[in-house]
Formats: C-alpha cells, structure tokens, sequence
C-alpha cells in the first residue's frame, strides 16, 4: 500500500488558502494572498527539496494543477524541485478538465475518492499533495490520508480556506519529525494511527 502524504503551508490560526502569492486565490475575496512568500530562506527551500524528492507521485486538484502546470516548466534545468516536479507522475482530479498537458499528468477518471483508492494500492512510492485545498476535504472525508506535513508560519490571517473543513472524520494521529526554522516556520509531521481517545482532566481525576 503506498502512502498517501498531504504537505501543507499554513497560517497559525489554519488558514491554508493562496500562500504563494495575490491571485493564487481570491475565493471568498481573500486579501492576504503571498502571506507565506517573505518567510521563504535557503534552509525552507532545502526542507521542501528534500520532502519533494521522496515523493514517487503528485496528486493534485484543478487549482494547484493550473499554477504548477503555468510555472513549474518554466524552472531552470538545474533547480532540484523543478526538475523532480516535472518528470514524476502526476495525477489530477478535476470536475472541469477535460485533458491535461503537463509533462507525466494523467487526468483521474470517475470517483475521486475510488480513483486515489485504487492509485495507493498500486505500485510505487510516495503519493503526495501540495496545495489542493478542496480535494484535501474530499481526502479526509474518506480516511485516505496517511500523514500530514505541515509548514505553520508564525501569522495569524483571521479568514480564508482551513486545512480540516466540516466534513473531517475524527482520527487519532502521531507526531513524527519536528523542525525549527530560524524565520519561526515549524515543521511537524503527523501519521495516522488509531482513533481519537478521551479522558477526564482535573485534580478529582488524579489526572492533572
């Protein structure tokens, strides 16, 4: 079974929408596009190399596909993420498209939720998610989600797209790697594991 990873930019108060720039979008009248871009450094940039090029897949949605489709064959040939980007497969879900060009993209056909199924029981390695706001939901709505990525950056945006819509099931996670950038981004991974426990807190309990 491969593992399906989400990687995600997000604000401290969750917000996810449009990190890499005005326009990336404008949803709802989204002001705040680009909030990510002034925190990117040279240590970022190699983190995000690095996670890039363990994936054997992307799996992305219309949105994302349009912005990484419009930029990325544009890299120079030597930028690492670029050229990874480019070459490996690539899996679109869209409602709307009715072909893709992109280098490697394959369209995905019928039920998202079963097409993303059937993708990580197939072989290969790591299928990743950048960006894919809206697909993300679907992904969670169905359990598909082996482990997130998550990049918080230290600003609070008050509106816009969260990571975890009304329609994420309950499920228990743990926590895996945790880094520490020097602009205050932290980088944590969660795996899924189990479900949610519960407890009582309070000095009755014994548990405090």
């Amino acid at each position: 079974m491969r593992k399906l990873l989400v990687t995600t930019f997000l604000s401290l108060d969750g917000v996810m929408q449009a990190p890499g720039g005005p326009g990336e979008d404008d949803d709802g009248g989204f002001p705040h596009g680009g909030w990510s871009a002034p925190f990117m450094n040279e240590r970022l940039i190699d983190l995000m190399t690095g996670l890039t090029n363990r994936a054997g897949a992307l799996l992305i949605g219309r949105r994302t596909y349009d912005i990484f489709a419009g930029a990325w064959p544009l890299a120079a040939a030597d930028d690492p993420i670029g050229a990874k980007l480019n070459s490996m497969p690539k899996y679109v879900a869209s409602r709307t498209l009715e072909k893709v060009s992109w280098e490697n993209s394959t369209l995905l056909q019928g039920d998202v939720a079963e097409a993303v199924a059937g993708l990580k029981r197939s072989e290969g390695g790591e299928i990743q998610v950048h960006g894919s706001g809206d697909l993300i939901q679907t992904l969670l709505r169905h359990d598909l989600v082996d482990e997130f990525h998550l990049l918080v950056f230290p600003v609070v945006l008050g509106t816009g797209k969260r990571l975890f819509g009304a329609g994420a099931r309950p499920a228990g996670f743990r926590t895996g790697a945790v880094t520490a950038v020097d602009n205050g981004v932290v980088i944590t991974s969660y795996v899924r594991e189990g479900t949610v426990r519960y407890g009582a807190l309070g000095p009755e309990t014994g548990n405090w």
